[in-house]
């Protein structure tokens, strides 16, 4: 046995440290080695694995989003990282009792009635305690609600918008999701102004397991009408029914909105050297769905965010601006927590350098970065292109504008925002779902996308040149 090769191995190991803390903060070699190592580690695994199964859902106002809170900032202390807690108000939603029967349709056999499977929409109304009876009537867009409205009153409305699974299945799933995202958004409240006494949408998503998938409506107090989403396959059947002649619903839903509650943002720092003063921000959002258990959205964003730091720590690299962890709060129903953080640094927005935020899930690859700056900023990239190569990830596609969710209020005011470019072909099988579990979490796929995450997070952290700054510059 060769005692020597374990001590020179070691000692060869802390040299490098040393030597590249000492080098270009962004030479290939320093990037190659956070690279590596994220490659390495299940670390961000092993805290995905906290969150999901000893945490489960966290939709804000609940006992999950505040013990996530205080999970995430036990984590970051340890690694020492300076943690600081962000008071946010966040609305505070609870979903009650979820029932849906078809009672009368042409053809029904005598004593028949069907089961519909369904979830309440956040911020959805209630029924009467006993539920509502009605006529269902079925639109598949808002061009064809208006021009119904006639028949709208006292029926419950279904607005089918089916989701186009080949679509996302070449590269263009946000496209995809956007249609039947306006009409979950918009479509209720559109139907209350019509005297609708409730709304349906057809669930967003391409599995066809007849799965629901909930997320955020935008009603107003006064016409908070009932909402929810159908499965895919109720949809269909509803749609054939109504091809045969009048279908009728027996409905209850009982949800409660509750007064705002307290909750936080999460802010976790790794202190810069000669910049300090200058933040780059790598964040995900730390709420979720109440359905389950938030894997890929967006517990992973935040776990990938929080290895950042735990990968830096690794190497003894200290970066020339503040690398600043965010677990957003409230993201999925109406972004507060992004809006908090925002007007808490308005008056120095001039110090955030540039913001990452993962929200993507990794139901597939991360293959690269999207970045939102200017054409001539592009170039500076190269060298963090061609470290991200080695590992498959070294794609960078450039937009004006990313818009990301909890981002976009200091991107609208000049922040450059990025995110990883992850294949989404799958993520919308999930999402919302009571199928967003940590089993469907590919950890291969997680290390890449730490990987990612730290180096680009280090390369900003440690850029000479300016990526833009004015306000001006960007789409308002």
């Amino acid at each position: 046995m060769n005692l020597r090769k374990p001590v020179l191995t070691a000692i060869a190991a802390s040299l490098f440290i040393f030597n590249a803390s000492q080098a270009a903060p962004n030479d290939s070699a320093t990037l190659g080695q956070i690279r590596d190592t994220a490659m390495a580690s299940d670390w961000a695994y092993g805290r995905l694995e906290d969150m999901t199964d000893l945490i489960g859902p966290r939709l804000s106002g609940s006992p999950g989003a505040a013990a996530a809170v205080q999970q995430v900032a036990e984590t970051m202390r340890k690694l020492g990282a300076k943690v600081t807690l962000q008071p946010v108000k966040v609305p505070h939603w609870v979903r009650g009792e979820e029932k849906a029967q078809l009672v009368d349709y042409t053809g029904r056999p005598a004593g028949i009635v069907q089961n519909v499977v369904l979830t309440a929409l956040g911020g959805s109304g209630a029924t009467p305690a006993g539920g509502l009876t009605a006529p269902v009537i079925i639109v598949h867009d808002f061009d064809e609600l208006k021009e119904r409205a006639a028949e709208v009153k006292g029926k419950i409305v279904l607005i089918d918008v089916p989701f186009d699974q080949g679509m996302a299945e070449r590269g263009l799933a946000g496209n995809a999701y956007g249609r039947g995202s306006a009409a979950r958004t918009r479509g209720p409240a559109l139907a209350a102004d019509l005297g609708a006494v409730a709304a349906l949408v057809r669930s967003i998503g391409g599995a066809d397991f007849r799965l629901t998938h909930t997320g955020m409506t935008r009603l107003q107090d006064g016409k908070r009408i009932p909402a929810a989403a159908i499965t895919a396959e109720d949809a269909m059947l509803i749609g054939r029914l109504s091809k045969r002649g009048p279908v009728k619903m027996h409905l209850a839903l009982t949800p409660k909105t509750l007064p705002d509650a307290d909750s936080f943002n999460v802010l976790a720092d790794l202190p810069g050297t000669d910049k300090a003063d200058e933040i780059v921000i790598v964040s995900g959002h730390l709420d979720s769905w109440d359905l389950a258990t938030g894997a890929h959205d967006d517990a992973t964003g935040v776990t990938s965010a929080m290895a950042v730091i735990e990968t830096l720590n690794k190497l003894n690299l200290k970066p020339r601006r503040t690398i600043r962890v965010v677990a957003w709060m409230a993201e999925e129903n109406g972004g507060s927590g992004g809006r908090a953080y925002h007007q808490a640094n308005k008056a120095t927005l001039d110090k955030q350098f540039a913001a990452i935020e993962s929200d993507g899930g990794v139901t597939g690859r991360t293959f690269g970065i999207v970045a939102g700056v200017r054409p001539q900023y592009e170039k500076l990239f190269a060298p963090l292109q061609a470290s991200l190569t080695k590992i498959g990830a070294g794609a960078l596609t450039r937009r004006d504008v990313l818009g990301e969710g909890d981002l976009h209020y200091m991107e609208s005011d000049g922040v450059p925002s990025f995110a990883p470019h992850v294949d989404t072909s799958a993520y919308f099988n999930y999402h919302h779902t009571p199928a967003d579990t940590f089993d469907k979490v590919n950890p291969e796929h997680l290390k890449r996308h730490v990987a990612v995450l730290s180096t680009l997070s280090w390369y900003l952290a440690n850029m000479e040149e300016p990526i833009g700054r004015a306000p001006e510059q960007f789409d308002r």
